[in-house]
């Protein structure tokens, strides 16, 4: 006799293999397969009885249709049940209740139509936040209390939470998305280390004050010498921490501004961020710190001696509340999508596309200041050169890193493609048409993942030869064709006379040819909140407020002026770890 569960898979089957013209949503559609108990746990559902991640609903969603590699579709050209983004709650694109969402549409443009894509947008926890109903959740008792608040769960945040679970603390982790990963889901070059087994192998002579000095110079001297130093000291082993969850950091190159190749990413050159940030998803789920997705921390709590208390979040279903917290790890990111804080602290970037994740709206920065927190380099934000022309898909530093040239759109180089992103972004704004190509050959595009995934979303140009090349993306044929052939001399006598490129890796010779269309786009936000070498937030009189912690890119300080490519990921481990640790031992007296 078939079981209850057989026979709910045989009706939810049966009401998919129906016309959907009747339903109005998803809701609705289930609901005729046999109430509300189809999706939740419970008959008479409230948003109280919904809990804000999502986690059971999800899970009874992949009871019935399965895993996402179960639901990927081979034949479909974009397909997202098998996109970087991982295994994401399913809620973060089927709404059910309302107007569902492709979120692979906030960086990308694909002509895909969600299934009952019907009603209106639910709102979510983004945009103005209920100043009422925030002074009401502070005048009431606390929801729950915990040693470590932790606020983001990009790489930043989930390094914080496993690191303060392990050293003992009873951790909470807040994510105000639909999913983890922040920026760092969107990361594709690397990791930034010295003194591992990768370089050892490879025979390369690196030193801690090297990797200081190439991020001093590329931060143009600006940066905290301090924080520079723990993220050379210590990013050796945050690699060994990594790898110890499951990571494969075992690709090496170099990134622009190193004088070694100490940039270790995945074996066959698969973007760095999707898969550090599956990895440490991985192990929060398994330590018990796995984020609380839709929960957006909107204010910092003191208490009467200027301590941190916690925090008031804003749930998707539950509303406003308190978290009471002994100490507090803001791991928040930048602000590169927030439009009203380039208006005001890089006003020159105004109308810049950006190559942000739609989270990086500066919650964690708004939230100190409104606490007396002080900043540093607040107005310093970085351009990244390489981002898709008429797109928000970075063309990671690998690209050029490994072997590509960059070129005007008349076909000529015009800097050391392996200089600091601020010089290679300047010196594109000064071309015509203010954007550039990078060109290459079939062994780039063999040898690196990344950008054959380029090759799938439609922005490289490919030709049989460089003078076809040259046509097909407007260039002047003679020039191209000038550029490609010094640029594989000077390879062969291995000098870059033209332009003092240090590093030639490939030639431009092997058919076909690709090239794709770059501009640049605000990328990384120098400064935020001002720490201490301890992660300790420092007030207006540099002051540490006690229980405040902080990492990553809601941090100034630590790149100074200009972040090398491969130094944020390292950042976000680093001293992920480090705010961690200490908010643990702040909060438990040690």
């Amino acid at each position: 006799m078939p079981s209850m569960l057989t026979k709910h898979l045989i009706a939810v089957a049966a009401a998919l293999a129906c016309s959907t013209s009747f339903a109005a949503n998803l809701a609705d559609k289930h609901n005729a397969m046999g109430g509300c108990t189809t999706c939740h746990a419970v008959a008479n559902v409230t948003p109280a009885s919904v809990a804000d991640d999502e986690r059971d609903l999800n899970a009874r969603c992949t009871m019935c249709h399965g895993s996402y590699e179960k639901l990927a579709n081979k034949k479909l050209r974009f397909d997202p049940h098998a996109s970087h983004l991982g295994n994401i709650n399913c809620t973060s694109c089927h709404s059910v209740h309302s107007k569902p969402r492709l979120v692979c549409n906030d960086c990308h443009s694909f002509d895909m139509k969600m299934p009952l894509d019907n009603g209106k947008r639910a709102k979510g926890v983004e945009g103005k936040i209920d100043q009422k109903a925030v002074e009401k959740a502070l005048a009431n008792a606390p929801r729950e209390t915990v040693d470590v608040l932790v606020i983001g769960a990009g790489s930043a945040g989930m390094n914080a939470a496993i690191s303060a679970k392990r050293a003992g603390a009873k951790v909470l982790l807040l994510e105000k998305h639909a999913f983890s990963g922040g920026n760092s889901m969107l990361a594709a070059g690397g990791y930034n280390a010295v003194g591992t087994p990768q370089q050892a192998k490879k025979g390369i002579k690196d030193t801690v004050d090297s990797y200081v000095l190439d991020t001093l110079k590329g931060g143009r001297g600006k940066n905290d010498p301090k924080l520079v130093r723990i993220l050379a000291e210590e990013s050796a082993a945050g690699v060994k921490w990594l790898e110890d969850m499951g990571a494969d950091m075992n690709d090496l190159k170099r990134s622009g501004g190193a004088k070694v190749d100490r940039t270790h990413r995945p074996t066959g050159g698969k973007s760095v961020g999707p898969h550090i940030v599956d990895v440490l998803r991985a192990q929060a789920e398994k330590d018990g710190v796995a984020p609380r997705y839709n929960s957006r921390a909107v204010r910092l709590i003191l208490d009467k001696d200027y301590k941190i208390a916690g925090a008031i979040v804003h749930g998707k279903h539950s509303g406003y509340y308190k978290v009471a917290a002994k100490a507090v790890v803001l791991a928040t990111g930048g602000f590169g999508m927030n439009k009203d804080m380039i208006k005001v602290y890089r006003p020159t970037f105004v109308g810049m596309t950006s190559s942000n994740n739609v989270t990086s709206t500066g919650d964690g920065v708004q939230m100190a200041l409104q606490i007396g927190a002080s900043m540093t380099d607040i107005d310093w934000v970085q351009a990244h050169p390489t981002v898709g022309k008429a797109s928000r898909i970075l063309i990671s530093e690998t690209v050029r890193g490994v072997g590509a040239i960059m070129v005007n759109n008349k076909g000529a180089r015009f800097v050391n493609e392996l200089t600091t992103r601020d010089r290679a972004s300047d010196a594109i704004l000064h071309q015509p048409g203010r954007s550039a190509w990078l060109v290459f050959d079939q062994s780039l595009y063999s040898s690196a993942k990344m950008v054959r995934g380029y090759g799938h979303l439609g922005m490289l140009k490919k030709a049989d030869s460089v003078a076809e090349l040259a046509k097909l993306c407007g260039m002047d044929v003679k020039t191209l064709t000038e550029t490609v052939k010094r640029y594989n001399t000077y390879r062969a006598n291995g000098k870059d006379t033209e332009f003092g490129r240090p590093d030639m890796p490939l030639a431009v010779a092997k058919a076909p040819f690709y090239a794709v269309a770059v501009a640049p786009g605000i990328h990384h936000t120098m400064g935020g909140v001002a720490i201490t070498p301890e992660s300790e937030v420092l007030d207006i009189q540099s002051r540490p407020i006690p229980g405040l912690y902080a990492a990553g890119e809601v941090t100034g300080g630590v790149h100074g002026f200009n972040r090398l490519g491969g130094n944020a990921v390292a950042d976000t481990v680093v001293f992920g770890r480090r705010s961690g640790e200490r908010a643990a031992k702040y909060a438990l007296g040690k």
